[in-house]
């Protein structure tokens, strides 16, 4: 296998090295498995996934088709690589290249996905199918230019299970990279694509205008509660200020009278602050301070 181009000095060592790792047959890998497994054997760790490298490495070079670097993907086939020996049970009768192969292409697949966009791609089971098998099914349906075709995304959605909607979301996603707000819009450079996005925000002298507001609602109903008794204040507060509104049947079992006359009491504090806002301000409902 040709040693991948974007590859380093050290890393091309690296895969030589592993392509010329000795294969092991069914014995050795139990044997070695066993060592790792029952011994916490180094050597025999080592022994065991430097013989597998190859696999790593053939792996990464298939997935280099979605732009990642190689050395990163055989990193990451590496780590899936060791996972595999913690869990390999050699007496289970299953060859440690056929179990190894299985988490090298996850752990592979999860790095694919975790840096082919800052936007969340396949995190189901039935997204990473589609993120990975979607290519390869365009091409069977000779489908591969422009936006997919209403029966090829009926088709894609029925072959993988999946909603029409999400073939059609990923296959823009695969149309191309994520692309910089601070990109330039022109090739001399002149603005970029975050000029161009609209300010939702109010104006600066809304914001003003609102922070001005907001300072004049909460003096006038702090004025308004400074001019009731100790009780209603309280039950002011409880029931209408705070975050958690207290029942009347609690608020009346903890001052010490019924529920009706929580109830009462409230009603007579809330048209008293009624009045003093109205000689403050006007229309309260109006100005925003009593609903």
């Amino acid at each position: 296998m040709a040693i991948a181009a974007d590859a380093g000095p050290v890393e091309r060592r690296f895969m030589r090295e592993a392509m010329r790792a000795p294969l092991l047959d069914a014995l050795d890998e139990q044997r070695l498995a066993r060592r790792w497994r029952e011994s916490a054997d180094d050597a025999a760790l080592q022994a065991l996934t430097g013989a597998y490298m190859r696999l790593v490495i053939a792996m990464a070079a298939k997935f280099r088709r979605y732009g990642l670097p190689m050395a990163d993907l055989v990193q990451e086939g590496a780590v899936g690589l060791m996972q595999a020996a913690d869990r390999f049970d050699p007496d289970r009768g299953v060859r440690f290249s056929t179990y190894a192969g299985w988490w090298v292409r996850a752990a592979m697949q999860d790095y694919v996905l975790r840096n082919w966009s800052i936007v969340r791609t396949g995190t189901t089971a039935a997204g990473k199918s589609l993120f990975f098998k979607l290519r390869g099914l365009r091409a069977r349906l000779g489908d591969l230019e422009g936006r997919l075709t209403a029966q090829a995304r009926a088709t894609i959605a029925a072959d993988l299970g999946v909603e029409e909607a999400e073939v059609e979301a990923m296959a823009a996603r695969l149309g191309g990279p994520d692309r910089s707000l601070d990109a330039p819009l022109t090739g001399d450079g002149e603005g970029d694509w975050l000029g161009r996005l609209p300010d939702e925000r109010d104006r600066p002298d809304v914001e003003a205008q609102r922070a001005v507001d907001g300072e004049r609602r909460r003096g006038v109903i702090g004025r308004s509660l400074d001019r009731l008794t100790p009780r209603e204040r309280l039950v002011i507060e409880a029931r209408r200020l705070a975050d958690d509104p207290v029942t009347l049947e609690a608020l009346g079992a903890r001052i010490g009278v019924s529920k009706e006359r929580v109830r009462q009491i409230e009603q007579g504090a809330l048209a008293r602050m009624r009045a003093f806002i109205e000689r403050e301000v006007g229309d309260p409902v109006e100005a925003g301070l009593v609903g």
